[in-house]
This record gives C-alpha cells, sequence and structure tokens, in this order.
C-alpha cells in the first residue's frame, strides 16, 4: 500500500503515502522534539486534498505497526470533525469523502486489534451524523445487514462484537443530534433494528444463563455471549428512547417487559449466586446498571410513555423495597458500630457494590416520578388532544398508584434514619483525607445523582415540598422527640438535624429553631464526648440553611457558635472548614448587621485566613476566601479596622499559589472587594495591589489569559476609590491600549477603566489622545451599538473634559486628534453613507448601512463640537471634506438634512436636548446653510421648549441648579468626579429656552431685521405662530 501517492507538486515535503507514515511515525513516537515536528507537518498537510483518504489507507493497513494506524485514525477522525461539513473552510471534497465512506465500514467491521475498535467505530459514527441519509443513505441498511448475516451466518464472536460496537456509537450520535431531523431519521429506521437486535440480545442472554444453570465446557463461548448481550443490551438502551412516544409501539411494549423480567431474574442470581466466575459476575452486573439506566431514562425523557408502559407502578415499587432492604445495611445504628482497628481501616470495600449503584437509580427513578407529578416538563411544541389526554391520566396514575401520602410518609421516613446517616467509610475518609471528603460532601453542581446520601437528601426535599401538610407534623415530632441535649444518639440525632436544615423553607414558621438554637445546638457544640464532632459539623451546616430564610434569630450567639467551631484548638479540619464554607450563607442575607458582627470579626477572620493558609485542596482555599470575601463586602466601611491584617496576609498566599490560577483569581476579587468597602482609605495599599495588577494584564505575562478579566476588575475598583492618583498608578494606563480590540473579551472593561482615567488624569490623558484616539478609530463601525457607545461617549467625555481642563485651545488640540486619527472621517463616511440610503425610496430603497442607535452616538460626538465652537466644528468639517471626495458646503448640506431628519428617532431627553442645542449652535453663524432650515428648527424649537420648560418656573428642567443635584449617598471617588464633571455639561448648566432666544437675537443682529424677516417670510405661518406663542423673542 505505501507505493500510492498522492503527491502535491511544488512542495518541498510533498503530500504522498510514505511521507505521510514518516510523519506519522514521528508524531507516534516517544520523543518531544519528533512528536512537534510530526504534528507541524500534519497540521500543514490537513487542508491538502487527498490527505484525509490516505490516512484511511494507513489505518487500514493491517501489516503497519499498531502505534502508526492509530494515530492515522485519531487524525482523520479529527480531520472529519473539522473539515467534513460542506460549510466548512477547506472543506473535504465530494468524491474524497465518498472514497473515504467506501471504506470505513468493512475496515470497523474487520479490524483485527480490539485497540482500534472503538476508535473506527467512532470515526463511522461520526461520518454517519453527517451523510445519513441524505448522502449515504445505505449506512444503517448496510450495519443491519452485517447484524442479520452474523445471526444467518454465524462468524467469529469479534465480527458481532465490532458491529454492535459500530451501531451503539452511530446511535449516540444520531440520538444526541440537536437537530430533530437527525432523530426522525433514527426513530425510521428503530423498528428493524430493534427486531433484530432484540432478537440477538434475547438469544445471548439465554445461551449464557443456560451455561450459567447447566453447566458446560464452553465458558469461553458463554463470556462471549453475555459480553454480545451487554453491548446489545446499551444499544438497544438509546434505540427505545428516540421514539416519540414509546408507549404506543409494540416492539417497546416487549421489550419493557423482557427488561423488567431480566432485571429480576439477574438480580436474584447476583445476589444468590456466591460462586460465580468474577468475569462473569462482572458483566452481570452491568447489565442490571443498564437496566436501571432503562427504567430511569425512560422516567426522565419520556415521563408520560413511562407511566403508560405495562407495570411501570410494580416497578418503581421494586425499586423501593430495594431501595429499603439496602438501607437496613447501608449506614451506622450507633457510633460504636464503626470498629475502627488498630490500623485506622474499617472493614468495608472501598468499590461500590452493584446493589448501591441500583439503589441510587432508584432513588432518581422517584425522583422523577415526582417531577413528572409535580414538574412537569413543559413542552414547546404542539400536542393533539390525545397527548393532552395521556399526559392527564399518566400523571394522575403516577399520584394514585404510587405517591401517595402514606408512600411519601414511609419514603421520608427511610431516607431520614436510613440514608441520611453515615458510614464506616465516611469516618475513615472524614480521618484520612480531611480535604478530600469535605469537598466531596459538600461539593456543588450535579454531584448528587452519583451519591446515594445526596440523592436521598433531595428526593426528601421534594417530598416534603410537595407533601408539607401531611409529612411536617411527623417529621416536627420526631425533631421534638430526638432535638435535647439529654439524647445522646449521636447517628440518629446527626440524620434528624440534616432534615431540619433540608427543610428550613418549609419548617421557617412551624419550627421553633430560635429556641432549638438556644436550648440544644449551642449546648451541643461545645460539648466534648466522643462522637460529638459529626454534630459540631452538622451545626454550622444547619445554621447555613436556616439564616437565609429565618429572620430575627440571636445572630450574636450565631456569631459565637461559628467562632467556636473555627478555633482549632478543639475543632478538627472538617469542621472548621464545614464552618468557614457555611458562614458565607450566615453573612450573606439582607438581614446582617456589621455592627453585630464586628466583636467577632478579629477572631473569624484570623481564623479563616489561618484555615486558608492550613488546607490543601485550591477548591477549599477558593471558597474560604470566598466567604472571606463576603464579609469583607458586607461589613462595608467597618472592615477597615482589619484591612492591613488582611493585606499582609495575601502576599503569602500568592506567592504561594504558584501556577493555581484560579486561586490567584481569588485573591484579586477578595482585593477588589476590600478596597470598594475601604473607600478612599484603600490609596495606601497601591504599592503593595499595583504590581499585581501589573503582573497580571502585562501583554508578555504568562498569568495575562488566566488572570486578566480578575486584574482588571481591580485596576477599575482601585480607580473608583481613588481621589488622587499616585505615579505607579498612571503608568498602568499604557498598559490599556491593547486591550482596545474588537476581538478582546475585555473591551468593555477597559472602556470603564479609561473613563475613569480621563477624569481622573484629564491632563495626561489629554496630552496622549492622539494615541488614545487613534486606538478607538478601529472600533467605529465594528461593534454592536451597545459597545459602540461606550466608545463613543468617551470620545464625547475627552471633549467636555477638555472644555473644563484648558477651554477652547484644548477643545482645539482634540479636534486635530480626531482628524490625524481618521476618527471623524470614520464618522462623516459613515452618516454619508446613512444619509444616501435615505434618499432612496420605492422597492429600490437601500437599508441604512448605520444603525439608528450608532447614528446617534456619532452625532453626539458632532453635536459636542458644534454646541462648544461653532467654528472649529466648521474648520474640521472643512478639513474633512476633502477625503470624503466634496467640499465643505456639500458635507455641510448633507449632514444638516440627516441630522434634521435623525432628531425623531433620538430617544434620550438629554441627547436630544444636546441636538437642539447643536443646532442652534450652528443657527447663531447666521450662514445661508443654516438659515434655510429655519421652519424645521422652529418647530423643534417649540416642541423642545415646551417639553423641557416648566410653565411656572419658565426654568428648564433638566439643568442643574446646584452643583450637589445628582449626588447620592456614599459614592465613590469616581461618582463624585463624574457627578461634577456632569454638572458643567452645557446639558445641565444651560437653559434650552434663555439659549435660543440669545441665538435668535444674536442672528437678527448680525442680519438685521429686515434681513432675518427674508427668512422668516419662508416659514409656514402655523410653525411661526407656534413659535411665536413661547415669548422666547
Amino acid at each position: 500500500m505505501l507505493n500510492g501517492a498522492v503527491e502535491l507538486p511544488g512542495e518541498a515535503n510533498p503530500l504522498n503515502i510514505q511521507n505521510l507514515y514518516q510523519v506519522l511515525t514521528k508524531a507516534a513516537s516517544s520523543d518531544r522534539q519528533l512528536i512537534k515536528t510530526g504534528a507541524q507537518q500534519l497540521q500543514n498537510w490537513e487542508k491538502q486534498p487527498g490527505y484525509h483518504s490516505s490516512l484511511q489507507s494507513i489505518s487500514i493497513d493491517f501489516s503497519l505497526p499498531i502505534e502508526v494506524r492509530y494515530m492515522s485514525l485519531i487524525q482523520l477522525k479529527n480531520g472529519v470533525d473539522k473539515y467534513w461539513r460542506k460549510t466548512a473552510t477547506n472543506s473535504i471534497k465530494k468524491d474524497e469523502k465518498i472514497h473515504i465512506r467506501s471504506r470505513c465500514l468493512d475496515a470497523g467491521i474487520n479490524e483485527p486489534d480490539q485497540r482500534l475498535v472503538l476508535q473506527n467505530a467512532l470515526l463511522i459514527a461520526k461520518i454517519i451524523r453527517f451523510e445519513y441519509p441524505s448522502d449515504w443513505p445505505e449506512a444503517m441498511p448496510l450495519i443491519i445487514g452485517s447484524l442479520r448475516e452474523s445471526i444467518q451466518a454465524p462468524k467469529s464472536p469479534s465480527h458481532l462484537f465490532r458491529v454492535l460496537t459500530i451501531l451503539v456509537e452511530s446511535i449516540k450520535e444520531l440520538g444526541s443530534g440537536r437537530l430533530l431531523r437527525s432523530r426522525a431519521n433514527l426513530e425510521k429506521v428503530a423498528p428493524e433494528i430493534l427486531h433484530v437486535l432484540g432478537g440477538i440480545y434475547v438469544n445471548k442472554v439465554n445461551t449464557w444463563r443456560a451455561f450459567l444453570r447447566d453447566g458446560g465446557d464452553d465458558e469461553g463461548g458463554a463470556i462471549d455471549s453475555i459480553e454480545q448481550s451487554l453491548l446489545a443490551l446499551r444499544v438497544l438502551r438509546r434505540l427505545v428512547m428516540v421514539y416519540d412516544h414509546p408507549h404506543r409501539h409494540q416492539e417497546i411494549v416487549e421489550f419493557w417487559n423482557i427488561v423488567g423480567t431480566h432485571l429480576d431474574d439477574i438480580l436474584s442470581l447476583v445476589l444468590n449466586d456466591s460462586s460465580m466466575n468474577p468475569l462473569v459476575r462482572d458483566f452481570a452486573e452491568k447489565h442490571l446498571i443498564q437496566f436501571a439506566k432503562i427504567h430511569l431514562n425512560m422516567a426522565q425523557t419520556h415521563p408520560v410513555g413511562f407511566a403508560r408502559l405495562p407495570n411501570s407502578a410494580g416497578l418503581t415499587r421494586a425499586y423501593w423495597g430495594l431501595i429499603k432492604q439496602f438501607g437496613q445495611s447501608f449506614g451506622l445504628r450507633t457510633f460504636d458500630a464503626a470498629a475502627i482497628s488498630s490500623h485506622g481501616e474499617i472493614d468495608e470495600e472501598d468499590e461500590t457494590p452493584v446493589t448501591e449503584k441500583i439503589c441510587l437509580k432508584g432513588l432518581l427513578l422517584l425522583r422523577a416520578c415526582v417531577k413528572m407529578v409535580f414538574n412537569p416538563a413543559q413542552i414547546l411544541k404542539y400536542q393533539l388532544p390525545e397527548d393532552r389526554e395521556e399526559k392527564r391520566d399518566a400523571m394522575n396514575s403516577m399520584r394514585r398508584d404510587i405517591l401517595t401520602e402514606a408512600f411519601a410518609q414511609e419514603v421520608m421516613e427511610t431516607l431520614v434514619t436510613q440514608y441520611f446517616v453515615f458510614r464506616p467509610k465516611d469516618l475513615r475518609d472524614w480521618e484520612e483525607e480531611p480535604d478530600e471528603w469535605e469537598h466531596r460532601e459538600e461539593g456543588e453542581g450535579d454531584v448528587w445523582e452519583f451519591s446515594i446520601r445526596s440523592c436521598s437528601e433531595k428526593l426528601f426535599l421534594d417530598l416534603v415540598i410537595h407533601y408539607k401538610e401531611s409529612l411536617v407534623p411527623p417529621l416536627l415530632g420526631v425533631i421534638q422527640s430526638v432535638a435535647s441535649v439529654q439524647n445522646t444518639d449521636i447517628v440518629l440525632k446527626d440524620s434528624i438535624y440534616c432534615a431540619i436544615g433540608l427543610a428550613a423553607p418549609v419548617l421557617e414558621d412551624k419550627l421553633d429553631f430560635g429556641t432549638f438554637l438556644s436550648s440544644t445546638l449551642a449546648p451541643e457544640v461545645q460539648m466534648r464526648e466522643t462522637g460529638y464532632h459529626i454534630l459540631h459539623r452538622r451545626a454550622s451546616i444547619v445554621l447555613g440553611q436556616w439564616l437565609p430564610v429565618k429572620e430575627g434569630l440571636d445572630r450574636t450567639l450565631v456569631y459565637q457558635i461559628f467562632q467556636h467551631l473555627l478555633d482549632p484548638s478543639c475543632n478538627d479540619r472538617v469542621i472548621r472548614v464545614t464552618a468557614g464554607r457555611n458562614l458565607k450563607n450566615v453573612v450573606d442575607p439582607f438581614e446582617f448587621n456589621a455592627e453585630q458582627f464586628r466583636p467577632f470579626a478579629n477572631t473569624i477572620i484570623a481564623r479563616l485566613m489561618g484555615l486558608v493558609q492550613e488546607v490543601e485542596l485550591t477548591e477549599t482555599k477558593m471558597v474560604l476566601l470566598n466567604t472571606l470575601s463576603v464579609i469583607v463586602v458586607k461589613m462595608e466601611v467597618l472592615i477597615l479596622d482589619f484591612a492591613d491584617f488582611i493585606m499582609q496576609s495575601l502576599p503569602p498566599f500568592w506567592d504561594a499559589a504558584g501556577e493555581e490560577y484560579l486561586f490567584k483569581q481569588s485573591i484579586l476579587a477578595i482585593i477588589a472587594a476590600l478596597m470598594t468597602s475601604i473607600k478612599e482609605n484603600s490609596t495606601k495599599y497601591h504599592s503593595m495591589i499595583i504590581p499585581l495588577i501589573r503582573t497580571s494584564i502585562e501583554p508578555e505575562s504568562r498569568t495575562r489569559v488566566y488572570l486578566l478579566e480578575d486584574a482588571l476588575d481591580l485596576w477599575l475598583k482601585i480607580l473608583d476609590q481613588t481621589s488622587t492618583p499616585s505615579p505607579e498608578l498612571a503608568s498602568l494606563a499604557v498598559y490599556l491600549f491593547p486591550m482596545y480590540t474588537v476581538a478582546s473579551d475585555t473591551l468593555r472593561t477597559a472602556l470603564e477603566i479609561t473613563e475613569s482615567y480621563i477624569t481622573l488624569l484629564p491632563h495626561d490623558i489629554l496630552s496622549s489622545a492622539p494615541d488614545l484616539l487613534s486606538a478607538f478609530q478601529p472600533l467605529l463601525g465594528t461593534l454592536k451599538p451597545r459597545d459602540t457607545y461606550h466608545v463613543t461617549s468617551l470620545i464625547e467625555l475627552l471633549i467636555r473634559v477638555s472644555l473644563l481642563t484648558n477651554g477652547l485651545p484644548s477643545l482645539e488640540n482634540l479636534t486635530s486628534a480626531l482628524l490625524s486619527s481618521n476618527t471623524l472621517h470614520t464618522i462623516l463616511s459613515a452618516l454619508q453613507s446613512a444619509h444616501e440610503a435615505h434618499q432612496t425610496t420605492g422597492p429600490h430603497s437601500i437599508p441604512s448601512p448605520l444603525d439608528p442607535l450608532i447614528e446617534t452616538d456619532y452625532l453626539c460626538i458632532l453635536a459636542r463640537l458644534a454646541t462648544a465652537s461653532p467654528q472649529i466644528f466648521t474648520s474640521a468639517l472643512t478639513a474633512t471634506a476633502p477625503s470624503l471626495g466634496e467640499r465643505f458646503d456639500t458635507t455641510i448640506t448633507w449632514l444638516l438634512d440627516e441630522w434634521l431628519a435623525h432628531l425623531d428617532n433620538i430617544g434620550h431627553p438629554d441627547r436630544k436636548k444636546l441636538a437642539v442645542l447643536a443646532l442652534t449652535a450652528l443657527f447663531g453663524t447666521a450662514e445661508p446653510w443654516i438659515l434655510r432650515h429655519l421652519q424645521q428648527l422652529m418647530a423643534i424649537w417649540t416642541e423642545t421648549i415646551a417639553e423641557l420648560v416648566d410653565e411656572e418656573s419658565g426654568r428648564d428642567t433638566m439643568v442643574y441648579w446646584n452643583v450637589e443635584d445628582g449626588k447620592v449617598e456614599g459614592e465613590t471617588a469616581k461618582e463624585g468626579r463624574m457627578r461634577r464633571v456632569g454638572f458643567e455639561d452645557v446639558v445641565r448648566r444651560v437653559d434650552v429656552k434663555v439659549f435660543v432666544r440669545g441665538a435668535v437675537e444674536g442672528v437678527v443682529s448680525r442680519l438685521g431685521r429686515e434681513g432675518f424677516e427674508r427668512w422668516v417670510g419662508d416659514v409656514d405661518r402655523d410653525v411661526l405662530g407656534a413659535f411665536g406663542a413661547l415669548g422666547v423673542v
């Protein structure tokens, strides 16, 4: 095979089979340099025609080394992912696809090496997902034909195994397709596959079960059969889920009945036959897990189908019976039962028994049943009346036959007394692996799906919420009988306390938790007798669950409890970490009072810091720092008393973190929270913080990719609280420029930081305005409206600040920067295109290329210039007009037409007033290009004055008459700067009526009354009358 070639002439290293084989050999070697060289060459070839078919040629050459064939299969599979779609860049050509398809099935079925079977199956499955049935309609029939062939003319066991592996991966791909079309295509062939495969499955099960029952010489054949039946079952499990209404298909009903029968038989076999071959036992147990998955998946995916399939109620109760039986031996009954040997080991296997796995699936099944009745999934597609009726019947039968109140109470009692308890293995892990065990127990997300105790807690909460009328009274009775200091049954008390915590939202107004806290929980956390450490851990969890939902509790006592639980002299690490984790929920609620917490803050913060240093897991360190962050935020300025200690503790954490960047992110987050809380006092820590920011944002820094976002947030928080900038803070500004890119995920934060610098260091920023505007210019026209607004508002702010800094000379310099950076040209060019589009009408009209919101943003920049100085504005337009291919007169003509036409699209009152002031300022020039719009201007003036001027006082309602207007209590330094800049804004300082009067009087003075009346003569009488009625002039 290595003689064939697909050469590309002119290549230094042409693509042919021989060269490809050599490169794959390098890529599959153990030498790093060879791997790097080979991978680079493969990347260079992957877009060339013939590359992927050549990979296949090598992968199906059984004479080549397995390492090379494996590498070629991996590369081919990755290439199919990237280049098989027709829409992909450099997609694989049709002829090459056909060539690959024609060989892949035979290669997969006839693969002699077991190590490549799965990779071949994955490759075929990916191609089928893309090609079936449109371009490769024979794919599934060929696989089904191979299945039939294995029945009619049996070959080696490996033949059927390979076909089944291909089928299971193909159904995975088609069944997981996002497009309904993929699932619909699979559903069409599902009955035939189910018929053929169901027969194979039943035959293989009968074969190996007969061997186990009757014995014989063909043990190898029995093992092959049980492996094949398991693989067939995996295919069938996925296949039955593609049906929309599985209960309506006879073949599914038959399969369902078979699964139920086999579950009973094989479970009995596994539990009662202790002499079974270990390999056979392993396969048999895997069959049981597949049965349980079929039942669970049906209940979760097709709840109505599950309820309507035969014997679903009996099946569910059978699972519950197994759960009850297993629960009797699940955990401790008394603490003494732990029986830890002198070596600290417990007589219990680490391997999860199959019974526990099935019971976990059973608990999940019960949760699915509860959801089916009380929180049914919303179906978006149209439902026939028959579908709706079936859904109602399914819910009613589920509630009537399974989820009765008596059953709910039985489940609750069993869960609390049997599954909330610790097992000996838990106590061993608590002692030997405290960090790992605590993290596993308190893990967030969907970990409850893999833990029988956590899943029990979820099911308990479901039942208590939906059956509270019938479940709460007996639960309260148990609590009252168990929850006392005199009761020393630690295992039972921990289970009951667990129930108290979980049911907090339901028991909140029914249980006197305040009395329970003071009379039971508080005394017990101080008891040192054997086993009470279990209750000490539980205490902080329960408080973390109750404090967010129950008001009026004795928080001073709660803080004393947490202070005690965090004491390393009398509590082990698990208890302290659990307390640190749950303290967040205690201090986070709205009811938190910083003054009340203040006496305990010093000790608690110190112990949390010490715990962060003590624990080993990064995830746990981050959790504890998150608790500290919440304390810092909630204490607000009172945290200042402890700021020195916190800031002195963090640098060692940073240094010790090394490349644990998630932990470093948490450190930056708590510093940011601290800076926000202590406000202007944060400046004393700049010398410690700014180096951290610099190392996290430098373009060449290794940490930039991990810490940039958090470093920017910290940087922004510092600027928010800074009144007087330090040289170190000013020096960071240069690092902003690389972030002004369209693709930057941090662009918005970088723009917010820039805003702070403009108001904090106006002279420095204005001096670098040419560079800043040159960085902004590429962003205009490429961002979405929201992001464009952030850029244009900064340009507006530069104009406003320049006027406050040095008046018109500063504005002239800034305008020069707008010209030299092509920013003004970009704005006017976009507005010109919009104007040209707006001139087209009818069927040949052209949509404007400029979004109306962005057009408003651009016009606001021009309005700032025009309002500040019409002369500078017209000079800037004169300088820009040649770059647009026209003269100033042309530019100002279409610009005013577009501006006036766009006024009605400006929704924000501030921006609309700014536009009116700008047009009025231009009117004051008395130039003909603006006077010809006098009628439009009078109409605008009339409307604006009527909207903004108060009839009684005659004042403009948008004007700030006092610098304190708009002030917010507790404002940051930046908010104060922005408020002061805003007070000087022309929109807030200029009365529109007075401004219009001055402009009109100025034009009359320049033109003379007769000259002005000639322009007024062209104004409509109604417009003129309405304007005159305002008494402006």
